[in-house]
């Protein structure tokens, strides 16, 4: 046998002889953001990370600094001081007595010792408080004296003085549900449909902004436009049924400005009844249906300070919404791409059906001339007819239109002045194609209309590619629908939709955790489970809710993202506070499920592997095994949390014991009906008897084999079965599996042209039921960098802290490279084949370790590492 040789090159760089230079602390984070201006948190987290040329470094110590400047932080004067801490974790919380104040800037570093007791100190960062509590706030709620059914949208003004020199200039600002935000007639931000979809009646959010550069010397003006979005949607459009909504209101709105002057003193304009308020050119907008927009309605002036607005009414002071009002943390959504037009085709000079070559969320930006009432509307879709037309049997299903009000459709009237620009601001939709459609002729090209993508707007953290170009282009879908379905909470559908299904959640969220820094995202979506849950301890399907969702039917296998989604943050960040405070809500779901047990001690009811191809695994045993799965969460959580584990483990132990005499046969190796997701399933949530996992495991294969590398499975497959394949040892057969072009598969989709991920693996004929632009049938994008770039955590050394580098060398790649940003910095794993050799380079952080499997086991440190091997 031909002797196997690994060769080691390290690759290791000396700067200059500046002391400490070889090691810099760097990306320090407050909240997880740079610099934030928007915290209310009482015990806000602080982590960094390394950059370093040594062989290898361990951070032994830190210490956090904190102080009231930047003076006092140099000269050792703090506000508070972690003191020298232990341990290599490059996280920190504020846990002071001493209370945060609102409205106040904190300065802060890190120092931190190695393991020869060489200190490093990092820059000085820093974080500004916003409201701390809700009662900080002195501004009112206003609204109109409009109706909750009154089409136009209400706009608002106040016009105030600045007499003195200005240092910084804040505005804090909520609305139910979106608001467009002007400053002296210019735009104050970019972002979109803000602030993010709540539970209205239990929590708002604000957002925070630096208005100091718009702000003039003399008379100034604020102005605003508010939009429906979920919390006034019109009955009845969609079945969802939030025009039932308990919070269901006119639209409204609450803001502070505060402006601090050179001489120390501070001016704060708030809203209340002195506001002005009227209607304009946003005669109607529906987050679903669309917007529509009369131009000959605008008003002249009315954004600037000098505008005359004595015939406009007071506002109305209103109470609030909710009892909380919380400060927006996470990322805002934004327009984060501008997509033109790749082809067009007219229909005369009325009808014109644009393509823009890939599926998205977002609306269009459309270039008119026409005579001034002219109506024009744009109507998004995912497919065309094969004459050309838009096909929206797809979408229509769920939409229950009014009279004069189309699905996913926006409407513009002419004014008649020349080239008009329209773009809608309180809608969104899924769509690649878009009709336009006019009552009177027009001329428009290709380059008339433009789409906009909207999304709450992630940092990428994770990339993906490889020889084949068939997955790069499954991976390249699963991104676009996963940004196409995140709007502040994680989406099923951009389209016909909208709603946070829990399991949709859950099953994406190691490709949504592996992507792109998600933390504060998920985070924020916990929250609405919170104020989802009833007195009872249900959850419903779909969250938020307007009371829509909490029947049995849908059910434990999707409401198990209560324990997952908490489970996952804490595996990729280290972090555990979304845990303590998801704990009370976790063990009241527990509760209420053991009152709905049978006699044999489980729950059976709900959802199980949905949109299966053609075998269905039964969800009773898909459900008990998702209870079994709570449970093993939960003792993990009370474990972190200095709770009794205890009852969680036995409860955990009952039903794998009852799961294993009821649905397995240790003859034949086989879960329930043997489908391919029973036995994933078994194998994902350590179920299986360890004397029988290679069996199980090799069953599975089996299944797989006889099914001609065809997957036969629905969501819950799609995310166990490629990875319990290749966990066991036939890495070659899910990657079969993956590569199929033939219906049932990825490859599929993507031979037909799609750019995002179907709902189900085929379209029937008659286009029901079958969006083509979901994501929880997305992990086999996970899949690939965890098993073809080998890239994945130590499950007992969480966040990253140790890193397994374990690539599958597939035979027929030639090539793989992945890489994820992850919290103590960027991993990446690259390997190519020349003939039997394998080529494998390696970056690991600084301030960790890992294992990297070549033809055998390697223990590094941080830093650069190149592999040759035969394979």
């Amino acid at each position: 046998m031909k002797k196997t040789k690994t060769y080691v090159i390290l690759s290791l760089i000396i700067l200059c002889s500046c002391v400490n230079s070889s090691v810099i602390i760097t990306d320090l984070r407050c909240e997880y953001q740079n610099s934030p201006i928007n915290i209310d948190e009482q015990n806000p987290r602080f982590t960094w990370t390394y950059q370093t040329h040594k062989t290898r470094y361990e951070q032994t110590a830190y210490k956090l600094d904190i102080a009231l400047s930047q003076r006092d932080l140099e000269e050792g004067h703090f506000f508070w001081t972690s003191g020298k801490t232990k341990g290599n974790i490059n996280r920190a919380e504020y846990t002071g007595n001493e209370g945060l104040e609102s409205h106040t800037r904190y300065y802060w570093r890190v120092s931190s010792w190695d393991q020869n007791d060489q200190t490093y100190v990092s820059g000085i960062q820093c974080f500004e408080t916003a409201m701390i509590k809700t009662s900080d706030w002195c501004a009112e709620w206003i609204t109109d004296k409009e109706d909750k059914s009154f089409g136009p949208a209400p706009i608002f003004r106040k016009t105030f003085l600045v007499e003195k020199e200005v240092v910084s200039a804040k505005l804090y600002i909520s609305a139910a549900s979106y608001y467009l935000l002007y400053l002296n007639g210019e735009k104050a931000t970019d972002v979109k449909l803000d602030p993010g979809y709540t539970h209205y009646n239990k929590r708002n959010l604000y957002s925070t902004f630096d208005i100091s550069r718009l702000l003039q010397k003399g008379e100034n003006v604020v102005a605003t436009v508010l939009g429906n979005g979920f919390y006034n949607a019109d009955a009845p459009v969609a079945t969802w049924e939030f025009e039932k909504a308990l919070w269901r209101d006119r639209a409204k709105m609450i803001m502070e400005i505060h402006v601090e002057y050179t001489d120390g003193t501070i001016a704060i304009i708030p809203t209340d009844d002195t506001w002005k308020t009227s209607t304009g050119p946003h005669v109607y907008n529906n987050i679903y249906s669309g917007e529509t927009y009369d131009a000959r309605k605008e008003i002249s002036g009315w954004k600037l300070p000098y505008f005359d607005d004595s015939q406009w009414s007071l506002a109305v002071a209103v109470d609030s919404p909710s009892p909380l009002l919380v400060s927006q943390t996470m990322q805002p959504m934004r327009v984060t791409r501008e997509i033109p037009a790749v082809s067009m085709k007219a229909f005369g000079d009325t009808v014109f059906v644009f393509d823009l070559g890939i599926n998205l969320s977002g609306v269009c930006n459309i270039k008119l001339k026409g005579e001034e009432g002219t109506k024009v509307t744009l109507t998004h879709g995912e497919l065309i007819k094969d004459n050309g037309r838009i096909e929206m049997r797809n979408l229509d299903i769920y939409y229950n239109p009014m009279e004069g009000i189309k699905f996913q459709t926006d409407t513009y009237f002419l004014k008649g002045e020349g080239e008009e620009s329209f773009t809608p601001e309180f809608t969104y939709h899924g769509f690649r194609y878009v009709e336009v459609r006019s009552d009177k002729p027009v001329q428009l090209s290709k380059n008339d209309l433009t789409a906009h993508f909207i999304h709450t707007d992630l940092e990428k953290t994770g990339h993906f590619s490889c020889s084949n170009e068939l997955l790069n282009k499954i991976w390249a879908a699963t991104n676009q629908s996963y940004l196409s379905n995140l709007h502040s909470i994680p989406t099923d559908c951009p389209q016909r939709e909208k709603n946070g299904w829990t399991a949709d959640g859950h099953i994406a969220i190691d490709l949504a955790l592996l992507n792109y820094d998600g933390i504060l995202f998920y985070e924020k979506w916990m929250d609405d489970f919170i104020d989802n849950q009833r007195p009872e301890g249900n959850i419903s399907g779909i969250v938020p809710t307007s009371g829509w969702g909490y029947e049995d039917w849908i059910g434990p296998v999707w409401d198990a993202a209560l324990f997952i989604i908490p489970d996952a943050i804490e595996r990729y960040y280290g972090d555990t506070r979304i845990i303590y405070k998801m704990y009370n809500t976790c063990e009241k779901y527990l509760y209420y499920l053991k009152s709905r047990e049978d006699e044999s001690g489980t729950v059976t009811y709900g959802i199980g592997d949905w949109v299966y191809y053609k075998t269905q695994t039964p969800t009773d045993y898909t459900t008990t095994c998702f209870y079994y799965w709570d449970n093993m969460l939960m003792a993990r959580f009370a474990e972190i949390t200095g709770h009794n584990s205890e009852p969680y483990k036995k409860k955990a132990g009952e039903l794998k014991e009852f799961i294993n005499k009821k649905y397995f046969n240790a003859e034949t190796w086989t879960y329930a009906n043997g489908s391919q997701t029973s036995q994933a399933v078994a194998l994902a949530l350590s179920i299986v008897p360890e004397e029988y996992e290679a069996k199980v495991a090799e069953k599975l294969n089996k299944t797989v084999v006889d099914n001609n590398y065809f997957l036969d499975f629905g969501v819950l497959g799609s995310k166990y079965v490629p990875r319990m394949l290749s966990k066991h040892g036939y890495a070659e057969t899910a990657y079969r599996m993956a590569t199929q072009e033939e219906a049932p598969s990825w490859g599929n989709w993507i031979r037909l042209g799609f750019t995002t991920l179907a709902e189900t693996w085929v379209l029937s004929p008659e286009f029901r039921d079958a969006s083509i632009n979901h994501i929880f049938l997305g992990d086999i994008s996970a899949w690939m960098i965890n098993t073809l770039a080998g890239i994945n955590y130590d499950v007992e050394h969480r966040g990253f802290e140790k890193i397994i580098i374990k690539p599958d060398y597939i035979e027929d790649l030639s090539w793989v490279k992945g890489e994820y940003k992850s919290v103590k910095g960027m991993i990446k794993s690259e390997w190519k084949r020349e003939g039997k050799k394998i080529t494998l380079e390696v970056s690991i952080p600084a301030n960790t370790s890992a294992t990297i499997f070549t033809d055998k086991e390697i223990e590094v440190g941080g830093g650069s590492y190149k592999f040759e091997f035969d394979k």
